[in-house]
């Protein structure tokens, strides 16, 4: 329906998308479903909602039906795909705080799971990684709205900058 619109030309293409929309879930293919559940609820802290035998399971953060689906439909026993092929960069993980954010890292640390990167986006800190099936994997906290970095006249002007995960570690609450 997209490329109908956009090939006739219509306006309608231009506007821009009901600002209430969110992106709901995550269905990711697995190799094995207990070593991603050992990633996922075990490092990374989800809770399992319901478990279909060893072919997928459901996870969430506070009781949500899921954020994660994690499945071996298409999958069980394969490998990841290759270097310069299409398909998922990263999944996102919205952290509420700062401090859980700096958690997510404490987890990370004491699983000894290796970071492929850390970066302060001047909206946003991240923590990048790969899950065992090598998925990309970004946990993250935005900060608030107010504190974005703008240029002059407004506009929103994001970076990339280090982050300092020692500082981030030291002013996580107990």
């Amino acid at each position: 329906m997209a490329s109908t619109a956009a090939s006739t030309g219509s306006a309608d293409h231009h506007r821009p998308i009901d600002p209430g929309v969110t992106i709901g879930h995550v269905h990711l293919k697995v190799a094995d479903l207990d070593r991603a559940l050992a990633f996922y609820c075990g490092v990374l802290g989800f809770e399992l909602v319901q478990r279909y035998g060893s072919q997928a399971a459901f996870i969430s953060a506070g009781g949500y039906h899921h954020h994660i689906a994690l499945n071996t439909w298409e999958s069980k026993g394969g490998s990841p795909p290759p270097p310069g092929t299409t398909g998922l960069y990263h999944l996102a993980i919205l952290y509420p705080t700062r401090a859980a954010l700096a958690d997510a890292l404490r987890r990370l640390a004491e699983a000894g799971i290796a970071l492929d990167g850390a970066s302060d986006h001047g909206v946003s800190e991240a923590l990048y990684l790969r899950d065992p099936d090598q998925n990309g994997v970004e946990l993250y906290w935005d900060r608030p709205q107010a504190e974005w970095p703008r240029t002059p006249d407004g506009k929103l002007q994001m970076h990339t900058q280090r982050l300092d995960l020692q500082e981030l570690l030291a002013n996580r609450k107990a």
